[in-house]
């Protein structure tokens, strides 16, 4: 009984939508040019029409035309659904509605589908499920299993004490109610130095971030730099760290991540972008299974670059501090945090009905939006709560899974509030380095927009794919390839001039050139400075500045081996000095031929080897764990002559970022520092507080253990 009044209430449900859908067809034929207005019983009909040419044709059309519609990023979805609406009107009536009014109203009845639909408690997501059930059938049968799956889900940027400020003011739903119902509990973490996605990732999946000093580093034995978020490069670190039996090694999928946790199946993953044989993006199916899921995405995404330009006009009109977020950046703010978030979304509920042991996914949606409105802006929540209705989606799925489920929250680091060093003190960094040579001059090269080069990775794992849409988009992206990525926007210029620097005998790609060993992480130097085969510097270059959130490397490349601060005070007698004085920094971190490393500020000194503290310890507000960091930090083969942090300032929470963002990270001070895990109350908590990504790593692998063998026994 209980089971036909389910079957009831569903069928009044549908009954209920189609009679809306039916209005909205009625009220746009009457407004549009060329479409002859139908009763409201046609209109009706028209909907449930569509409704039925959908499930019955389009599973047979994804067949045939997948490729293609994959590779043009949802075109044959839009085209299907025009054509859908024009069929459905023929069908009823013989009426023919002009090229322009089906598209319209395709767009529309998707809007109207993605309001009214959860109102009314329909699954929108039934029907691409139905067909992934049907492509996967096989993989469902191997994988049904009384184990636990666990799904990994990463909000990319957020903190600790924001997810509990968000959980207390409703931002939150999903969790705050699995937080309720006592089936979750929230685990707070301390991530490493540098906080970023590049050395978090690289511990929480593969085991390992030694020597990742920052988000991009220079290793001056091959004049290289490295970004983590670069394909050629992640690819580069993930030989260097990966043991081979990472996180996801054991049958497990990666989603858009930086690394692939040796999973065997990974889409949109930076590291294996290139390897044809993991990274498949034909599992991109999920996402273009539903004829209405594109347009969907279209209609939100529109959404979301309205808010932005809401958002920004309402941040300076108030006065309050902010950075430029004008230009294209809507339209990348709208890629990520909308179409990467559906892309997957759809993955991982792939993922789920087909019943795979585990998927680690990556949103970066929240990080993104922080950056440039700041970590508690209207927009940066709204963005959030997106992210958590996401969850409430893949607990639909759940239940059509092979094998139960647990869902987990986590974080790979969060973020520090403030205002940008160039806006607070009117200089850069690499302006108040180069101010302080005793010669020469300093460079910053051209950063690579971590946004930028999420979306240009995607393109370049499509357009690799066999098959008429893969060749399609490698022409059509031919003269923007670069070194195994497409260079979109600003990273245009940033690769160019990367390409420039590395190119020709003295590049990374000379023979010999690897930069770091893999496993220790123990440096090779194929060459130091003036030996056949080295780097040369510019002859006017005396230092490279590169900057990750509060985090400043100061390479001095002329030395093939890091300089002491005895030799760098007698290179450039006033550039320590003038570092450290300036009421922006924090402290800077530089090694002692006598004495090791030192952590210096303005009014004292502490000596690492044996924490002695000189006048006022410069370390006194960046957390107990602070030393530790920075010893470890320091044994790093490609540590930079000078670390310097900006300034933190307690009592404001904040922080004075090098680069121009508002909510920063990859530093020490505040929040960025603090990522958090939401997992089942069940699972035992750690024997210890949990210090570095490298533990959090080792806890996960504990748990997913703990959860093969409590079923076993």
């Amino acid at each position: 009984m209980r089971s036909g009044r389910r079957l009831l209430g569903l069928s009044f449900r549908f009954v209920l939508l189609l009679v809306i859908q039916g209005l909205v067809i009625l009220a746009l034929a009457a407004i549009l040019p060329g479409v002859k207005t139908p009763s409201f019983e046609a209109a009706v009909l028209v909907a449930a029409a569509m409704a039925l040419i959908n499930a019955l044709l389009w599973p047979v059309v994804i067949r045939v035309a997948l490729p293609l519609t994959v590779f043009t990023f949802g075109l044959g979805s839009l085209i299907f659904s025009a054509g859908t609406v024009a069929l459905g009107f023929y069908v009823v009536d013989g009426t023919r509605i002009p090229i322009g009014g089906d598209l319209a109203i395709a767009f529309a009845m998707a809007l109207v589908s993605m309001l009214i639909a959860p109102l009314l408690d329909v699954d929108g997501d039934a029907q691409h499920l139905r067909v992934v059930r049907r492509r996967v059938r096989h993989g469902r049968k191997a994988n049904r299993s009384e184990v636990p799956g666990v799904i990994l889900f990463e909000i990319d940027g957020l903190g600790e004490t924001v997810l509990r400020e968000a959980v207390r003011d409703g931002h939150v739903p999903t969790i705050a109610r699995w937080l309720d119902d006592g089936t979750h509990k929230v685990l707070g973490w301390e991530c490493d130095l540098s906080s970023q996605t590049g050395a978090s990732q690289a511990g929480l999946l593969l085991g390992s971030n030694w020597d990742m000093p920052a988000f991009r580093w220079y290793e001056k034995e091959s004049g290289r730099t490295l970004v983590s978020n670069h394909p050629a490069d992640a690819a580069e670190i993930e030989r260097r760290r990966s043991s081979g039996a990472g996180l996801l090694a054991a049958g497990g999928t990666s989603r858009g991540n930086m690394f692939s946790g040796d999973a065997p199946r990974c889409t949109a993953t930076m590291s294996v972008i290139r390897d044809r044989s993991r990274s498949k993006s034909a599992d991109f199916f999920a996402y273009f299974s539903d004829p209405y899921g594109f347009l969907r995405t279209i209609c939100l995404s529109l959404a979301d670059i309205a808010y932005e330009w809401r958002a920004a006009r309402r941040q300076r009109r108030s006065g309050a501090e902010h950075v430029e977020r004008g230009g294209a950046y809507p339209l990348i703010r709208a890629a990520i945090a909308v179409v990467m978030r559906d892309l997957n979304v759809a993955l991982l509920m792939a993922d789920i009905v087909e019943g795979v042991p585990a998927s680690y996914a990556t949103f970066v949606g929240y990080d993104e939006v922080a950056h440039h409105s700041g970590i508690r802006e209207p927009d940066a929540l709204a963005v959030l709560k997106r992210h958590d209705r996401q969850l409430e989606r893949l607990e639909r799925a759940v239940a059509q899974a092979p094998r139960p489920y647990h869902l987990v929250v986590l974080s790979d680091h969060g973020q520090t509030q403030g205002a940008p060093f160039r806006a607070r003190y009117g200089v850069t960094l690499e302006q108040l380095v180069d101010g302080a040579l005793a010669r020469g001059r300093a460079h910053a090269p051209a950063a690579v927009d971590e946004a930028w080069g999420d979306v240009g990775a995607v393109l370049a794992d499509a357009r690799q794919e066999p098959g008429l849409g893969g060749r399609a988009l490698a022409r059509a992206t031919r003269g923007r390839a670069v070194q195994g990525t497409v260079a979109l926007g600003p990273n245009r210029e940033a690769l160019a001039e990367r390409d420039a620097r590395q190119a020709g005998p003295t590049g990374p790609d000379r023979p010999g050139a690897s930069g770091a060993s893999g496993g220790t992480g123990a440096a090779t130097a194929p060459g130091a400075a003036g030996e056949p085969g080295a780097p040369t510097p510019d002859s006017e270059q005396e230092a490279i500045v590169m900057v990750s959130g509060p985090l400043g490397l100061i390479y001095l490349p002329r030395s093939p081996e890091r300089l002491t601060l005895e030799q760098i005070s007698d290179a450039h007698p006033a550039l320590l000095d003038t570092l450290t004085a300036h009421p922006g920094i924090g402290f800077a971190m530089v090694r002692s031929r006598e004495r090791g490393a030192v952590a210096i500020g303005a009014a004292g000194r502490r000596w690492l080897a044996d924490d002695a503290v000189e006048g006022e310890d410069p370390l006194a507000d960046f957390g107990p764990h602070v030393a530790d960091h920075l010893r470890r930090h320091d044994s790093f083969p490609h540590c930079p002559d000078i670390l310097v942090n900006s300034m933190y300032d307690p009592a404001a929470d904040e922080v004075a970022p090098f680069e121009e963002f508002m909510g920063s990270h990859g530093g020490l001070g505040g929040p960025q520092m603090h990522p958090f895990a939401v997992v089942p109350t069940e699972w035992p908590e750690p024997a210890a507080p949990i210090v570095g990504v490298e533990a959090m790593h080792e806890a996960l692998r504990d748990w997913l253990a703990q959860l093969d063998g409590q079923t076993q026994s």
